[in-house]
């Protein structure tokens, strides 16, 4: 028992690893345009994100894309901020946790592709064709 005295949950650098590790193995086509999308990962999802969307339990929202996607920019838009791809950690362990049978990695990854599909504005087949977590 001692030797989990010394262990911790993965930290948000590791969480942001993760992310950045999938964004690289996006298709070449997708894998450019996500570099210009900012990941933040944070413990929980902040207020305002629970008001707006008006959820309750934080431990609801493991990811949120924030931004206007690609399918409905148009030159005119003069974007206040960064579309920016946020994960939170916490409730991503939690499912972890949870789920048991799958690896950290590939649930970054599932939500981390999850929420670019609403950058790129994908349909569920163009999301299956990368994200395999339903298979």
């Amino acid at each position: 028992m001692d030797e989990w005295k010394a262990r911790s949950a993965p930290g948000i650098e590791v969480i942001e690893a993760l992310a950045q590790a999938a964004v690289a193995a996006l298709p070449p086509q997708f894998a450019g345009p996500a570099g210009a999308v900012a990941i933040r990962v944070e413990d929980f999802p902040p207020d305002e994100f629970m008001e707006e969307l008006d959820l309750n339990d934080p431990f609801e929202l493991s990811g949120l894309y924030e931004g206007i996607p690609l399918t409905e920019k148009s030159v005119m838009d003069q974007p206040t901020r960064p579309d920016t791809v946020w994960l939170f950690r916490r409730p991503i362990l939690d499912e972890w946790c949870e789920r048991g049978e799958v690896s950290l990695g590939d649930l970054v990854a599932h939500v981390t592709v999850h929420e670019f599909a609403h950058h790129f504005g994908w349909s569920d087949e163009e999301i299956a064709a990368i994200d395999r977590w339903w298979e």
